[in-house]
């Protein structure tokens, strides 16, 4: 088939020749680029890391090899973490001009500080379960919710990705969430902070922004928005408060839309389905969407 071998090369040689201009062609081939596949396999090592019990080999029982694949994996992750962080900053601007014995330091540095943040992260996550376990009639055992819960996977991995985006990695803990992203159909930016006891039921079609502030004891539903109000403003927006506020104790029912870095949600509100809010609301709040209108009342239901 000539003509379509002439077609192949000839779409080949323009994206080709538009990638060279891009990359200014002296330095498309100088650093290797970042791996995602390597990055997913940190995660499926970090889960088995951090929930050996269900995610470790099960060829091999027994608490002596349980321990010794534990530290086998985290070994790897190192390896594999410290290896993807070089690539990354060769091409950060704060590195570009470092000599590689400097970009290896740091990046063996930050691995370091990570690693310790594991017990802590798995602490963490222990919460998140017993949150999902009682908040979810439908939920039958912590080991269902480990399984087979899309919300605790995509918390989990954004409790993993938000410890390399506090120590200012770049791409590597977006590449992550946006792996949980498609895996899930939950999208929580790195940069969100999220408080202890969260859980995310049904989870398809939430999406958290990058400066979001979440409080403790916090459900949401499927189909919630905590969002920005405009990026119009593009990179000038950059870091700038752009998402809302959630207090503690606060349930947010599906498909609800809150919006707007000056947007508080005081702690033990009840936020029903469907509402769009772009306006700060007082604590202990019941906020309903009734014939087209927000209304605002005291939740007397869990006084």
């Amino acid at each position: 088939m000539p003509i379509m071998d002439g077609k192949i090369q000839h779409i080949t040689d323009a994206i080709f020749n538009d990638v060279l201009e891009a990359h200014k062609a002296s330095t498309l081939f100088e650093h290797m680029q970042v791996d995602r596949e390597i990055i997913i396999k940190i995660l499926a090592n970090l889960e088995a890391i951090l929930f050996p019990a269900h995610f470790a080999n099960q060829k091999n029982p027994g608490s002596y090899y349980l321990r010794y694949e534990m530290s086998a994996r985290l070994s790897e992750v190192v390896l594999d973490l410290t290896g993807q962080i070089i690539v990354c900053l060769q091409k950060h601007k704060d590195f570009k001009h470092k000599s590689m014995e400097v970009i290896q330091e740091h990046a063996e540095s930050v691995v370091g500080v990570f690693i310790e943040a594991l017990p802590r992260i798995r602490a963490l996550l222990k919460k998140d379960i017993e949150a999902g376990y009682d908040g979810d009639p439908a939920a039958t055992s912590f080991d269902e919710i480990i399984f087979s819960y899309p919300g605790f996977y995509a918390i989990m991995v954004n409790r993993i990705a938000h410890e390399l985006y506090k120590l200012e990695i770049p791409m590597i803990p977006r590449i992550m969430t946006e792996h949980a992203h498609s895996r899930t159909g939950v999208d929580i930016h790195p940069g969100a902070q999220i408080g202890e006891y969260f859980f995310i039921d049904h989870g398809t079609g939430v999406v958290i922004g990058e400066t979001t502030v979440i409080g403790h004891h916090v459900k949401l539903y499927q189909g919630v928005t905590l969002g920005g109000l405009s990026t119009r403003g593009g990179q000038s927006l950059r870091g700038m408060r752009r998402h809302p506020t959630i207090g503690d104790n606060v349930t947010i029912y599906s498909n609800a839309s809150i919006l707007g870095g000056e947007t508080i949600i005081g702690d033990g509100c009840v936020i029903s389905g469907n509402c769009f809010i772009t306006s700060s609301v007082p604590p202990g709040m019941r906020v309903s969407n009734a014939k087209g209108e927000l209304q605002i009342i005291p939740d007397t239901k869990n006084k």
